[in-house]
Parts: structure tokens; C-alpha cells; sequence
């Protein structure tokens, strides 16, 4: 019987160490700065090649003509209606 009840005891321990890790990295996941850091990182991915470190042009004219079209439609739009 308390062979049985300490490998129970052993169950329950190992259980709650792992409910711990989890926590514990749930909480590393959820904190502000550490998805601050990823959200950079991502935009920064999205700008600069992260083999070479060389901008990648082609990603940034993409926004940039974006950026230019929805100025160039509101400017219109003002100016319509005027």
C-alpha cells in the first residue's frame, strides 16, 4: 500500500512540475514586452532579409505604394469634395 501511495505521490509531483512549466511559459508568452519583441521581429522579417540583413526592396515599395494610394485617395476625395 505505500509502495503504491509514494509512486502515486511521485505521479503527482511530476504533474504539478509540469503544470508549473507551463504556467510559467504561458506567462513568458502573455507578457507585454514578449509580444512586443515578437511583433518587431516580425515586422523587421518582413523588412530585412534575415539571411543577408539586406533590406528587402521589394516589401518596402509594396508598402510604400500603398501608403502613396490611400494618400493619393483621400487627397482626391478632398479635393472632390470642395
Amino acid at each position: 500500500m505505500s509502495k503504491e501511495l509514494s509512486g502515486l505521490e511521485t505521479e503527482i509531483e511530476n504533474t504539478r512540475d509540469r503544470l508549473a512549466a507551463n504556467i510559467d511559459q504561458l506567462l513568458y508568452r502573455a507578457h507585454p514586452k514578449t509580444i512586443a519583441q515578437r511583433e518587431v521581429a516580425s515586422v523587421k522579417g518582413f523588412f530585412v532579409d534575415a539571411r543577408t540583413g539586406e533590406p528587402r526592396t521589394d516589401n518596402i515599395l509594396k508598402v510604400v505604394g500603398g501608403v502613396a494610394g490611400v494618400v493619393g485617395f483621400f487627397v482626391l476625395v478632398r479635393h472632390i469634395t470642395r
